[in-house]
């Protein structure tokens, strides 16, 4: 059995060409590039068993030898694709699983051998140079071609950077010293998903944020490393529906996985600083902020207008309003993809995946025990909550309530992420009323949003005082009902 380390990353068919005869590949490489035509069949049950069990079994010819492929196991984290493979040269177009046996792959129950057919081919051009990087030998294929299934087909135009000798840092850096030559975009999709896609489409669905697993014997590094990766995670799974606004939820978890990574990486400078860290910790708020103006459209125009069409039903004056919101969230939308498709974007994820592999995490390492910090974080993060939420019971303005939304943000998405290491009914309430909590706040603040979006409308100053009273109207009752989700809040015992 070998591990197959990989990194994928997509590229359009004029940049794939231009890249084959780049003189940067050529200066890497002492050989020409080896062309093959590779075709190979993808064999699962119908119930799409292999699939469900995470593994992947192939038959490829390559020339004239046909190989026979079992993968599985394995993941991916920032496009670099890791899995257990087994591969052995078969007679013909048909499987041997005694062959793969032998070969050390699990034994695949009888009933499954009878079941397996075929569900899809991928049928492409493969061109392959071996490259010494920093000391590194990885092998660059680039891919074109197809992926077909019945009548339905997915085009490849892909490279691969398979690590063959050093370290999956090295990966990352040459990626990043490629995407200087051509655009490149991280792809976290097997050519074997996308056949199952072909297959069996699905609707695209939100992703949201997995907890990582930790126990108190978690060392302290593995623990944020883990953290880290589970908020990229979240932040790519949900990319490409935010560029195709198929659903404004997608955006919004793009947002909330930027801001629980923020989070994370606020702890990780207590664990020890970093250049590198602080520049990456830079680079994700401002994206975050460029984001936030597309969301704040989205809310305006589909939370705060609606509830005020019920008192405004015919006024001449909010017809214009919601024409001229329209126009700028549609412009914002423009901005956020642009923003998720441009080199920047996947030279942060890039960086993020060399920074991650990197000396930070291996040298002078801090060995301080995971539940100590746990409780040092949340602990000091709770303080500044109830300092800030210490107005709450009196008279209290937008800046107040937003020092106090930010504080309650960052102890959730800490308590959140640190919440596997305590019995569930000891998280479980505080965290309910943390969220409930965080939910009222950011109702204050879609509205003070909502009214400072209004000056961008180019409204009369009348009818912009007209719009402010009915949007401000009922905040005394909501105050209320913030007091109650403090008060709430407070009589729960902190579970660290």
């Amino acid at each position: 059995m070998a591990v197959e380390t990989e990194l994928k990353l997509r590229i359009a068919p004029e940049h794939l060409a231009r890249l084959k005869r780049h003189p940067f590949l050529r200066a890497l490489s002492g050989e020409r590039a080896v062309t093959r035509q590779l075709y190979s069949v993808y064999f699962d049950t119908p119930d799409l068993r292999l699939h469900h069990e995470r593994m992947a079994l192939r038959l490829r010819r390559v020339g004239k030898q046909w190989l026979q492929t079992l993968k599985g196991g394995g993941g991916v984290r920032a496009g670099l694709h890791q899995r257990n493979e087994w591969e052995t040269p078969v007679d013909g177009e048909r499987l041997d699983f005694a062959v793969l046996e032998a070969a050390g792959a699990s034994a695949l129950s009888s009933s499954l051998r009878k079941q397996v057919q075929p569900l899809f081919v991928t049928d492409f051009t493969r061109s392959i140079r071996m490259l010494q990087f920093e000391g590194a030998t990885i092998e660059l294929s680039l891919d074109s071609g197809e992926i077909r299934a019945g009548k339905r087909s997915h085009i490849i135009s892909e490279l691969e950077l398979e690590l063959k000798s050093g370290e999956p840092l090295q990966l990352y850096r040459l990626a990043l010293a490629l995407l200087d030559i051509v655009p490149l975009e991280i792809e976290a999709t097997s050519k074997a998903e996308y056949g199952y896609r072909l297959h069996h489409p699905v609707s695209a669905q939100v992703s949201k944020a997995q907890l990582p697993k930790l126990a108190a014997a978690t060392p302290l590094g593995e623990a944020l490393q883990s953290m880290i990766w589970s908020c990229l995670l979240h932040l790519q799974a949900n990319v490409s529906g935010a560029v195709s606004k198929s659903d404004d939820e997608y955006l919004h978890q793009v947002r909330v996985a930027l801001r629980r990574l923020r989070v994370v990486l606020g702890m990780t400078r207590k664990y020890r600083g970093d250049a590198e860290l602080e520049s990456l910790r830079g680079m994700v708020a401002e994206l975050g902020t460029t984001l936030g103006r597309s969301r704040e459209w989205d809310v305006f125009v589909t939370q705060v207008l609606p509830g005020l069409r019920q008192d405004m039903r015919h006024d001449k004056l909010l017809s214009t309003i919601v024409r001229r919101s329209e126009v700028q969230r549609k412009q914002a939308h423009q901005r956020v993809q642009a923003v998720l498709q441009a080199g920047d974007f996947q030279r942060l994820l890039l960086r993020f995946g060399a920074w991650m592999y990197g000396a930070y995490w291996h040298d002078n390492v801090v060995r301080d025990d995971l539940s100590s910090f746990a409780a040092t974080v949340m602990h000091k993060r709770s303080r500044k909550l109830g300092r800030y939420g210490e107005h709450i019971v009196g008279d209290t303005d937008a800046r107040e309530l937003h020092r106090l939304r930010i504080a309650c943000k960052n102890l959730r998405y800490s308590s959140d992420l640190f919440a596997p290491l305590y019995a569930a009914e000891q998280t479980t309430p505080y965290l309910k009323a943390l969220a409930k909590l965080q939910d009222t706040l950011g109702v204050f603040n879609d509205h003070a949003v909502a009214l400072r979006l209004l000056d961008e409308l180019e409204l009369g100053a009348a009818h912009i005082a007209l719009i402010r009273k009915r949007i401000l109207q009922g905040d005394a009752q909501r105050l209320a009902l913030l007091r109650k989700a403090w008060k709430k809040l407070m009589a729960q015992a902190d579970f660290w």
